[in-house]
C-alpha cells in the first residue's frame, strides 16, 4: 500500500514504515503529524485517484528531527567591473517516519 501526498509544494510517494525528508515543517521532534492532502492511494488491487484530493484519506507520520542539505555555492561576477559576489545556501529538511495510511 502506498500513497502520494503533497507538502511544501512538492509531491512524494510514501509507504508505511518508510523514512522521508520533506521541506522544513514547524513541528517539534517526536510529534505526530497528519497529511490530509492525499492525491492517490494504491491498496494493492484498487487505486483511488483524487480530483484533486482523495476524500477521507490521510497519512500519519512521526517527526524524527530536522537536518540540513548540502551547501550550494552561488558565485556571480562581472568581467567589465570588479564585481564579485559569493554566497551559499543550505536547505533545511524535516525527517519523517510514515506510520499509517488510511483511505
Amino acid at each position: 500500500m502506498y500513497a502520494i501526498i503533497e507538502t511544501g509544494g512538492k509531491q512524494y510517494r510514501v509507504a508505511e514504515g518508510e523514512t522521508l525528508e520533506v521541506e522544513l515543517l514547524k513541528v517539534p521532534q517526536g510529534e505526530q503529524i497528519t497529511f490530509d492532502k492525499v492525491l492517490l492511494v494504491h491498496t494493492g488491487e484498487e487505486v483511488k485517484v483524487g480530483q484533486p484530493l482523495v476524500d477521507g484519506a490521510e497519512v500519519k507520520a512521526t517527526v524524527l528531527g530536522q537536518s540540513k542539505g548540502p551547501k550550494v555555492i552561488i558565485f556571480k561576477h562581472s568581467g567589465r567591473t570588479t564585481m564579485r559576489r559569493k554566497t551559499g545556501h543550505r536547505q533545511k529538511y524535516t525527517r519523517l517516519h510514515i506510520d499509517s495510511i488510511s483511505a
